[in-house]
Formats: structure tokens, sequence, C-alpha cells
């Protein structure tokens, strides 16, 4: 099933404010929310769409992207947001805990959320890992897999995360109890107040570790090296930034993985210049050609074609090869390939070739003669001098 708009999944318009789209937010995650739709699988995946809406429309970056381009935008296999990264629950409650109002955990009606006696404890993430990937016109208009090498933070494989020495290397937060989060009750003109916070204790993870893991020392994370596959679309082009899920900084002891961004940097042609989807190339004839016509070989992405200059061929002519230029991101066709003529006017000539055109400066032939149109053009260059 394709994904719906965004803007339609929070009810607002495209000109939304940062205000506008968190109240919109917070209006359909008490709609939608575990606690008040007990079992209602329907519910759940209107929460999360509302959820992944939020996380794309409340970063400006991520916003300016996806108003352009849309869901392919949003990642490397046109996914984005939590929809394609197996975000849970817990996360998005982590990610968006001060709209719900709760430190982190995520109950608007009591208890934790869901109502399945699930804890409200915090969920670590990783810090997103950022790279520039260089890409040859030839990667763009094909897509392209590459390998990249990435040094980041990894899970510590001594203790699988979890930063402590063994199993037994563990003990609950006397503060809170093992929920990660203190509530305090405060009496008010409007009644008895509940607000909870972050345990200070054990940052909201409700336990402790009594025995560190002496590799990670007890972080439950490593600095590394690791080689990623990522697959780029074709059609992107200078600037745009992908997003890979998951695969950025490992969290500390446990949680969620960071996103690995992939910032798109364009190697320039030697031949060919774009435009976004058009690419555009200069072609040099001589005189007697471009008077005669000839015919000549052009550069494009995958290879040489030979296109036919026309006799009597007029400098600036612009030849149109339709459909070789870069595919469209969105699926939109291709671009095509603009050929612009330009008559190359030699320097210095020998005595021989000085008396050939000293002859044929006074014929008839090439007395200029220029049309209706040229006419017209000339007038509007002039004008824009004027």
């Amino acid at each position: 099933m394709s994904k719906r708009d965004y803007y339609e999944v929070l009810g607002v318009s495209k000109s939304a404010s940062e205000a506008e789209l968190k109240k919109a937010y917070r209006k359909k995650a008490i709609q939608f929310h575990p606690d008040k739709n007990p079992d209602n699988k329907e519910a759940e995946e209107s929460f999360k769409e509302a959820a992944e809406a939020y996380e794309v429309l409340s970063n400006a970056e991520k916003r300016q992207r996806y108003d352009q381009f849309g869901h392919s935008g949003m990642s490397g296999s046109a996914g984005g947001g939590f929809g394609g990264g197996g975000m849970n629950m817990e996360d998005i409650f982590s990610h968006f805990g001060d709209i719900f109002g709760g430190g982190g955990g995520g109950s608007f009606f009591g208890g934790g959320f869901g109502g399945g006696g699930r804890s409200s404890r915090r969920v670590n993430r990783g810090s997103n890992l950022r790279v520039k990937v260089k890409l040859s016109l030839k990667e763009i208009s094909e897509g392209v897999e590459k390998k990249i090498k990435v040094k980041k933070y990894v899970e510590c494989k001594s203790c699988s995360g979890s930063g402590a020495k063994d199993g037994s290397s563990f003990s609950s937060c006397s503060t809170c109890h093992g929920s990660g989060q203190v509530t305090r009750i405060q009496n008010t003109i409007l009644g008895q107040m509940q607000t909870a916070s972050t345990c200070p204790t054990c940052g909201g993870e409700g336990k402790i570790i009594t025995n560190k893991c002496t590799s990670c020392a007890g972080e439950g994370i490593v600095q590394d090296e690791e080689v990623i596959t990522i697959n780029i679309p074709a059609g992107v082009a200078e600037g745009m930034q992908l997003s890979v899920s998951g695969r950025g900084n490992a969290a500390r002891r446990g949680g969620v993985n960071g996103d690995l961004l992939i910032l798109v940097h364009e190697e320039e042609h030697p031949d060919l210049v774009r435009d976004e989807n058009d690419l555009l190339y200069n072609l040099f004839v001589s005189i007697p050609d471009s008077i005669l016509g000839t015919a000549v070989e052009i550069p494009t992405i995958e290879n040489k074609v030979k296109v036919k200059i026309d006799a009597g061929t007029q400098p600036g002519k612009i030849l149109r090869l339709r459909g070789k230029g870069l595919p469209d991101i969105n699926g939109y066709g291709r671009g095509d390939l603009l050929v612009k003529i330009n008559v190359w006017v030699p320097n210095s000539v020998s005595k021989d070739e000085k008396k050939i055109l000293e002859k044929l400066q006074a014929s008839e032939s090439f007395t200029p003669k220029p049309s209706a149109q040229e006419k017209s053009f000339f007038k509007k260059v002039k004008n824009f001098f004027d």
C-alpha cells in the first residue's frame, strides 16, 4: 500500500507552522493512543503513521526534502521516518516524550502505555552518522550499490551491549524501583496534580550496573569500523541527503541505533553539464561544416551517438536528443540531452586560405540576410542592452 501524504495524515496544510504541527500531532496521538484503544491494531498503525509524519515534518531539513521529493526523497529505499525502520511504541514515546507530557513515558491516561503492564523506561538512541558519497553521472543515471567503510560506535561483543560483566551484574534502581520514572504529586488550586520525570539515579533505565564490562567500561558500545552496503536510487542530485535507518551509531546499553545519513556529491563530468534532469553539451563545428552540413559524434552518459548537422546550421541552434538525460527520482520519465551548436572561428589563417576567404567575402551568398525571426531576436537583444 502506498504511503499517505504526511500533511494529510496530520490534517494540516503545507504551510503549517511548527506549533500547528505539534498541536495536530498531539490530537492524533491522543485519538489513537494505545491506552485509549487497547488491542486495536488499526489504531496502533494510525498512531505510528502520525508519529512518522510528525518526525519528518517537525524537522526543517527533512520537511524541505519531503516537500521537494515526496516519500522517494526520504531514504535510499524510498522510505523514511519510523515506517521502514522497525521503530516500536517505546521508541516513539522516547522521541516525543515532551509532547506526551511524561518525561519519556507515554501515558495520557495513567499507568504505563498500552495498559499491559509495560514499563515506561527510557529507550536509549544512538546518534546519527553522516557520510559523503561521490557519484558519477553514470551512477546517478542507473542507480548504484556502494560499499562504504565507516568508523562508528558498535555494540560491545563482550557484554552484548548490556554494559555489565554478566547477567547477574544488575540491580533494580532503588529510587524508581525499576520503572525508570519518578512521580511527584503537587497540591494546586485545581486540586492534586501528578507529574512524572526521568529518574535521576538510573537515567530512566530502571536498573543499576553493579559490575561493569571491562571492554566497554559499562557503556555497552565500542568504536570500530564497519563496511555498510547502501543502495543509491537513480536520479539523485548534488546536496540531496538520503537516510538508512538503524545504520548509525549504536545506542548505549541497548536501545535503538541512530541512522546513517548519506550526503550526495556529484562528480563533474568531462563533457556534460547537468541542469536538473537535462544534460547540456557544447558542440563546436567549423565554418565549412556549418555551411555544408556534416555528421558528428556526441557523448552521452552511456556511449557516443552520431547526429546530423544540417547544411546552413546557424550558431546557437539547440539540438534536442530526447530521453538521453537523467531519470527523475520520482519515476516521472527522463530528461533530454541538449546540444548547443557553436561555430568555431579560427584566430588566424594561411595566405592561401585568406585569398579564398577574400573571394568569398564578395560573394552574394555570404552577404548576411537575416530572417524576420532573426531580426526580431536581434531587436530584443538590442533593447535588452539599451
